[in-house]
């Protein structure tokens, strides 16, 4: 079952449920779908893009969340939490801090990465690694953290 067909099948659960936060939430994943397919691209939907749409979707939240915290509206906040729980599980399983670490340090000895000048050689290849499965300002992180970056 593609994300679309699953979209549109936990959206016909949501509206029998009454479960307006996720009602709005898949609607918001819906409508960047449909966004996605006229937009003339000529792309097709496939699961990377799939990813990519709902990794956008994702840190989109993940930064309201800071913002509201930041202006001590914890009532937006949680709304916006309880959108990203959503939008995390149509995602693949995303990996801990821990995990993220371990194979970046496994790239870093595939590649012979050792100090920050190694920075622009192990980041792509992180990121490649490892997209859809973790954020990307972890993904930073924890290159940063291996090469010593402060």
């Amino acid at each position: 079952m593609n994300l679309t067909e699953k979209i549109n099948r936990d959206l016909k659960e949501a509206l029998k449920s009454n479960d307006k936060i996720r009602l709005q939430t898949i609607r918001s994943i819906r409508a960047v779908i449909l966004e996605f397919e006229k937009s003339g691209s000529g792309k097709k939907l496939n699961e990377e893009e799939e990813i990519k749409l709902l990794s956008s979707a994702a840190k989109k939240r993940k930064e309201a969340i800071e913002e509201y915290k930041k202006a001590n509206r914890d009532d937006l906040a949680t709304i916006e939490e309880a959108e990203l729980t959503i939008i995390l599980s149509y995602l693949p399983k995303q990996l801990t801090t821990e995990e993220i670490i371990n194979k970046v340090k496994i790239l870093a000895n595939e590649l012979g990465a050792k100090t920050k000048e190694d920075f622009p050689r192990l980041m792509p290849s992180a990121i490649k690694e490892l997209k859809g499965k973790a954020d990307g300002k972890a993904i930073k992180e924890a290159v940063e953290k291996v090469l010593g970056v402060n």
